[in-house]
C-alpha cells in the first residue's frame, strides 16, 4: 500500500477587490462608492470592481458599456499597475516573514506553506489571522484567507467568507464540506465545464463523487482525473516558491473596428511593446507566440507559432506577430480586438540568446 503524504498546513491569501480597494484607499472621494478600474470608453473593459459595484452585478472582464447600464453612477479610474505592484511587494514581504514557501499566483493572491513556520507559531489559523492584521496595518487593505491541509481546499476556503474572511477546513471536515460545495465554486472548474456538468446531472461535489475515475476521464480528459481527486478533498500539489507563470501577454479593444492591414500592424506594434515591457519586468522569455483576433461579430480566433529558442527581444516578437497576422485570413469582418501572448516561458538567466530566422 502506498504511503500517504504527510498533512501540510496551507494558507491561501486573496486580497479583497485589490485594484479597486487601492484606488478607494488613495482617494477618499471614491470610498463607499461603486468603482471600476479599467477603460470608461464605449469599448472599454472592467479590470476590477469594488464591492459596492459588485452589488449591481458588475464584475471583471465586463464591457464598460454594460457596467454603465447596470450602474450609471459608477466611477471609472485608469489602472495604476506600478502602484499595485508596489503594494503587492509590501504584502509579499509580510508573507516571507512567516515562511519561504510562498507561491504567488498574481499580484493579489498567493499560497503559503506554514507547516514549518519561521516564528514557531505552529497554528496556521493564527498565522493567517496575524498576516491579515499585518496587511491591514501596513497597507490599509483587507484580505481573505483560507486555511487547510492542501492547496485546493485552502483556495476554496479563502473565497468562502469574502470580504475580510477567514475560513478553516480541517481534515475531518473536508469530505462533508466538498460534498455540499456547488460545482461552480470548485477552483479548477470553469464556466464552460460547469455547464457541461450541469447537463450530466452534476450540481455538487457529492454528485461529482458518484462517478468513476474512468468515466470522468472519458468526459473531461486529463482534467477528469483532477476532478476525481478534488471532489474527495485530495490535492497533493506542493506550494512552489519558484513557480513560473504559464503565459504573459496583452490585448487591446479598439475604439472602432479596423479592417486595413496596415492599421492593424500599427496597433499590433503597440501591443507588442506592452508585452515586451511585461516580459522585461517578469524577467522571462517565451518560445510560443499567439496572436488573438476578435472580429466585429465577436467571433474569436488565435494563431500560434513555436520556435526552437525563446523570442529574446522586442523586434523579434514584433516580426513574429506581424508574420502571423500577414498569413491570417482577415477578410470575414472588421476587427475589434488584437492580442499577443507569449507562452512556454523560461527565466532570462537560463537562456543563451540566439539569432532566430523567422521562416514560416
Amino acid at each position: 500500500m502506498d504511503e500517504l503524504p504527510p498533512l501540510r498546513k496551507i494558507i491561501h491569501i486573496d486580497m479583497d477587490a485589490f485594484f479597486a480597494a487601492i484606488e478607494q484607499r488613495d482617494n477618499p472621494d471614491f470610498r463607499d462608492k461603486p468603482l471600476a478600474v479599467g477603460g470608461a470608453k464605449q469599448r472599454g473593459v472592467v479590470a476590477a470592481a469594488s464591492y459596492e459595484a459588485r452589488k449591481f452585478g458588475i464584475h471583471s472582464a465586463m464591457p464598460s458599456a454594460i457596467a454603465f447600464r447596470k450602474c450609471p453612477e459608477i466611477i471609472f479610474v485608469k489602472p495604476r499597475f506600478e502602484v499595485y505592484k508596489q503594494v503587492s511587494n509590501q504584502i509579499r514581504t509580510i508573507f516571507l516573514e512567516y515562511t519561504d514557501l510562498v507561491e504567488p499566483l498574481s499580484l493579489d493572491e498567493a499560497y503559503l506553506d506554514v507547516t514549518q513556520d519561521k516564528k514557531n507559531i505552529r497554528s496556521a489559523t493564527l498565522i493567517a489571522q496575524e498576516i491579515k492584521e499585518r496587511i491591514k496595518k501596513t497597507t490599509g487593505l483587507t484580505a481573505s484567507a483560507g486555511v487547510s491541509f492542501n492547496k485546493f481546499l485552502a483556495k476554496v476556503a479563502s473565497d468562502f467568507q469574502k470580504p475580510n474572511g477567514l475560513t478553516l477546513i480541517r481534515p475531518e471536515d473536508a469530505e462533508k464540506f466538498v460534498a455540499a460545495l456547488p460545482i461552480a465554486k470548485f477552483h479548477g472548474i470553469g464556466k464552460v465545464t460547469a455547464e457541461k456538468m450541469y447537463k450530466l446531472g452534476i450540481q455538487t461535489g457529492a454528485d461529482l463523487r458518484k462517478h468513476a475515475r474512468e468515466t470522468l476521464h472519458d468526459w473531461f480528459g486529463k482534467a477528469g482525473l483532477f476532478y476525481f481527486d478534488i471532489c474527495r478533498g485530495i490535492d497533493h500539489r506542493k506550494v512552489n516558491p519558484t513557480r513560473l507563470r504559464k503565459s504573459l501577454g496583452a490585448e487591446r479593444t479598439f475604439e472602432k473596428n479596423y479592417s486595413e492591414r496596415e492599421t492593424l500592424i500599427v496597433e499590433l506594434d503597440k501591443i507588442a511593446d506592452t508585452v515586451w515591457g511585461r516580459l522585461q519586468q517578469a524577467q522571462v522569455r517565451g518560445k510560443t507566440i499567439t496572436v488573438k483576433i476578435k472580429f466585429a461579430d465577436f467571433v474569436q480566433i488565435t494563431r500560434s507559432r513555436t520556435f526552437s529558442s525563446p523570442l529574446f527581444d522586442a523586434e523579434t516578437i514584433k516580426e513574429a506577430a506581424f508574420q502571423i497576422l500577414q498569413q491570417t485570413n482577415l477578410s470575414r469582418q472588421a476587427i475589434r480586438l488584437l492580442g499577443i501572448t507569449l507562452s512556454n516561458l523560461s527565466p532570462v538567466e537560463d537562456i543563451k540568446p540566439t539569432q532566430l530566422k523567422l521562416l514560416f
